[in-house]
């Protein structure tokens, strides 16, 4: 029995989720948790083979989760179920550690095949992932400037490029004014913009919001 632990913000999905893998044979959820915190307290005590796990959530992020997962245990399965496109995320998550990339338009039946792939130790890989891949080792390129950001400095980019006020960003992150800051000056240490007006042409331009 692949017993698996379901991690996200919304309760309508983590049902949703819940009576897909039910109603797949070998397979039962043990656990859900509605954010990263929740998820790490519980990953003490709790057996599991597979994890679900989103990445926009609030208190903790999945992708900070993903990585305190992986350094308490190497071996951990965490597959990543997200709202966002594979060009935006997944080949990160996957560099991080994770073991497969879904979104969440996938059809039941992926979702349950990248659990089973997963549990015989092979890692996931979607058609669209698997180029993407390739194209990230085959590269031969100098990298755009976002991608020597660290993964929450391109959250905090994405977040400005899009309009929002660092008070916001705090709020949504659940981080302080003066973290984000931090971050902003960073990014444009990084990226060698001069304000938000220059980060948000460059996020537009490279299609990041997409």
């Amino acid at each position: 029995m692949i017993r698996v632990f379901i991690v996200d913000d919304h309760v309508i999905v983590r049902q949703g989720l819940r009576r897909i893998l039910e109603e797949a044979e070998g397979i039962e959820v043990v656990e859900e948790a509605a954010n990263g915190v929740e998820a790490l307290k519980k990953n003490h005590t709790l057996e599991w083979d597979v994890m679900l796990l989103d990445i926009s959530m609030p208190e903790k992020g999945g992708d900070d989760t993903l990585r305190q997962i992986i350094h308490e245990n190497r071996d951990a399965r965490v597959l990543i179920l997200s709202m966002y496109p594979e060009d935006q995320y997944a080949v990160r998550m996957m560099k991080a550690g994770a073991w497969g990339y879904l979104t969440k338009d996938v059809v039941p039946e992926q979702l349950v095949v990248a659990i089973r792939q997963v549990m015989l130790g092979k890692k996931y890989f979607s058609s669209t992932l698997a180029e993407l891949m390739l194209l990230e080792i085959n590269a031969d390129r100098e990298k755009p400037f976002h991608e020597n950001l660290s993964d929450r400095e391109y959250q905090v980019l994405i977040l400005l490029g899009s309009g929002k006020k660092a008070s916001e960003i705090a709020s949504t992150l659940s981080l302080s004014v003066k973290t984000i800051s931090t971050y902003r000056a960073h990014i444009l240490d990084k990226m060698k913009l001069k304000n938000n007006a220059e980060m948000i042409y460059y996020v537009i331009q490279h299609g990041l919001l997409n």
